[in-house]
């Protein structure tokens, strides 16, 4: 309750209930608890969320599936909480210590049983190349700290992937970050100046790559919607990781 009346206080838009997040292994026993806890944590969130008037205000409440690396728990999770008929549903327990693939094992499990037309929520995800692969499976909705992270330490997100800017190999390279982007920093700085900035610890060259890679996630972003409305996302998914992976460094 006194989570609600916090939330209500700040106006959030997205209202996100206590959930209990499993670890990364979680034996079944401690899943299902954490899943059961999470659920009656929602159903006192909602009982609040509706006595207080939060919805007149225009605020949404969401719910947060959980159970882990376990197929059955998350599916009954997930009806549990689709019972609720809630404003949107969140994937939470995820990005804790798992593979990749397992994690979107996980999120494949759920998907299904999350109602189409309310949104869904991908918490704590991530790099370019998951989000994308995210919405091809009907996620709508992501957070992450990746882009300020990986800019404090001299990782670039481009259209070509993932570059380590503070690395020798760009001492002379002359080019911006990426040569598809129009943000500042790509038309104003090369590469060699900004892993210049990087390596005397100024924090000029933290923030500029942290400000590119705020834009390429706005711009990536943009980029899916329109794919969406276009109805050639599958197309725009399929270029996009290829151009993408071609050249890591």
């Amino acid at each position: 309750e006194k989570v609600m009346d916090i939330q209500r206080a700040l106006g959030s838009d997205m209202v996100m209930p206590l959930d209990e997040c499993s670890p990364h292994p979680c034996e079944r026993k401690k899943a299902m608890r954490g899943f059961k806890r999470t659920t009656a944590w929602a159903k006192r969130c909602k009982d609040h969320f509706y006595k207080t008037g939060m919805h007149e205000a225009g605020q949404r409440l969401f719910a947060i599936v959980q159970g882990a690396g376990h197929e059955d728990l998350r599916r009954q999770s997930a009806e549990e909480l689709v019972a609720l008929d809630l404003d949107g549903y969140a994937v939470g327990g995820v990005s804790v210590g798992e593979t990749v693939t397992e994690m979107f094992e996980a999120l494949g499990w759920t998907i299904p049983f999350l109602p189409a037309d309310k949104p869904r929520y991908f918490m704590g995800i991530g790099l370019p190349d998951q989000i994308v692969k995210a919405v091809g499976t009907g996620m709508d909705m992501f957070d992450t700290c990746v882009p300020t992270r990986y800019g404090r330490h001299g990782s670039a997100f481009t259209s070509i992937g993932k570059l380590t800017i503070r690395n020798g190999g760009f001492v002379k390279d002359f080019r911006p970050l990426d040569e598809e982007c129009d943000c500042p920093v790509c038309t104003n700085y090369t590469r060699a100046y900004l892993r210049h900035l990087l390596n005397l610890n100024e924090i000029t060259g933290v923030r500029l790559m942290s400000y590119h890679n705020v834009y390429f996630y706005v711009k990536l972003m943009e980029r899916i919607r329109v794919a969406i409305e276009a109805d050639h996302y599958e197309e725009f998914q399929k270029d996009f990781l290829t151009k993408y992976h071609s050249e890591l460094q």
